[in-house]
């Protein structure tokens, strides 16, 4: 028995950065919408905890304090001044901009309460702790069943956004559930403290290990001596190698010749935690009637970095002025957000292309490539001359989202 119904102009389900960022930026237009979080945070997500020049871009346009205060100011982000990649055959390169700060660590524990702390009372109906159960499409509406504790909730809407991530309620609603191993990946994290020979300005440490294709294990350095430490793997090399992940990690760990001697004095802090990817490549269509989807349950995960942050709350951004034109028309209907995923895939194009030249790559070519590249000094020079662009992208460069065509 239903003991609350209401109705709400729009219904974001999951609370996320992607969800979080869309209802950042309707309450910042003034649109009232309902906000749902199966979660009460604080809560633990897996994940690599990165956070790149596509996080800062989005908060700047929030509130530029968030970036040039709050997070310089707050003990739960470490700042990572550039990246260092080990090839196949060992070699490691560093990419270092000393000025600022290529990329963010924090918890996802802390970055995503971070969020959802600054989430409007006022314009933003915010109900932690309140799963969707059940979805319904009733005409041109949307009735959506939750329950939080004893209460069940039913939520009328024109409008619902799913950033309720991989495994999302609206994605199993819609069908769409489904899982294409060319286009995801499996994934590990685990925590550690002590982790030997982090470079003194956080370098994130990217390795891509012999005879593993289309994978890498990393280190991202934390605050407190910690580091988060994981490996992914493409979905269909893992089933076409017969690879068992938690083994290739443990091993990488514990005997490899270029990694393991990092570990002999850290101590782990948690048992390896196992996630999904999934990834842009599937060029997932992310909207119909009446809905919209965002971050990982758009499956707009970079393929080529893993990275997900970032395109999440890119994706929230581009949802929320896709939600105000419509409002603005009363309009609802699929042909209203038909510029959507051109929208939120211009940015990944560039890399969707390159993992697909890349999955077509025997692993020998892809080895010989890998240890070619990052050592060579044109592309050295080319990295660090495109680091001032990303940069001026990211601090002084407006977003563009083009709604009509």
């Amino acid at each position: 028995m239903v003991s609350e119904s209401f109705r709400s102009d729009v219904v974001i389900v999951g609370a996320g950065p992607s969800g979080a960022t869309a209802s950042l930026f309707l309450a910042k237009m003034g649109i009232a919408h309902t906000l749902l979080d199966a979660a009460v945070f604080p809560r633990d997500k897996v994940c690599g905890d990165g956070l790149d020049l596509k996080v800062l871009r989005v908060l700047r346009h929030l509130d530029p304090e968030i970036v040039e205060r709050e997070i310089i100011e707050n003990q739960n982000f470490t700042p990572n001044y550039g990246t260092r990649f080990f090839t196949q055959n060992g070699r490691a390169t560093d990419f270092i901009h000393r000025e600022k700060p290529l990329f963010w660590t924090a918890k996802r524990l802390h970055f995503d309460d971070f969020l959802v702390q600054k989430i409007d009372p006022r314009f933003a109906d915010f109900r932690q702790g309140t799963s969707v159960e059940k979805i319904e499409r009733d005409g041109s509406e949307w009735r959506v069943f939750a329950r939080s504790g004893e209460k069940e909730i039913e939520i009328r809407t024109p409008l619902l956004l799913g950033a309720d991530g991989d495994h999302s309620a609206v994605l199993h609603h819609l069908g769409q559930r489904k899982i294409d191993r060319r286009h995801y990946a499996a994934s590990l994290r685990q925590y550690w403290r002590g982790v030997e020979g982090i470079h003194p300005l956080n370098l994130i440490e990217i390795y891509f290990p012999p005879g593993l294709p289309m994978s890498y294990f990393y280190i991202f350095p934390l605050q407190n001596g910690e580091a988060n430490v994981g490996y992914g793997m493409v979905s269909q090399v893992v089933a076409q190698g017969g690879h068992k992940l938690r083994e290739e990690f443990a091993r990488l760990i514990q005997r490899d010749p270029i990694m393991s001697p990092r570990f002999r004095n850290a101590a782990p802090l948690e048992e390896s935690v196992g996630w999904g990817i999934p990834l842009a490549s599937r060029r997932r269509r992310a909207f119909g009637d009446g809905y919209l989807l965002l971050g990982d349950a758009a499956s707009l995960v970079c393929p080529t970095s893993g990275e997900g942050i970032g395109t999440g709350m890119m994706s929230g951004y581009i949802a929320a002025h896709f939600v105000q034109n419509a409002l603005k028309n009363k309009r609802f209907d699929a042909d209203q957000f038909k510029n959507y995923d051109r929208e939120i895939y211009r940015r990944l194009n560039g890399e969707i292309r390159l993992y697909n030249l890349m999955m077509h790559l025997s692993p020998r070519i892809y080895a010989f490539g890998l240890n070619l590249l990052a050592p060579n000094p044109i592309f050295q020079w080319s990295f660090r001359r495109r680091v001032g662009g990303w940069l001026k992208t990211a601090y002084e460069t407006e977003i563009e989202v083009r709604v009509s065509s």
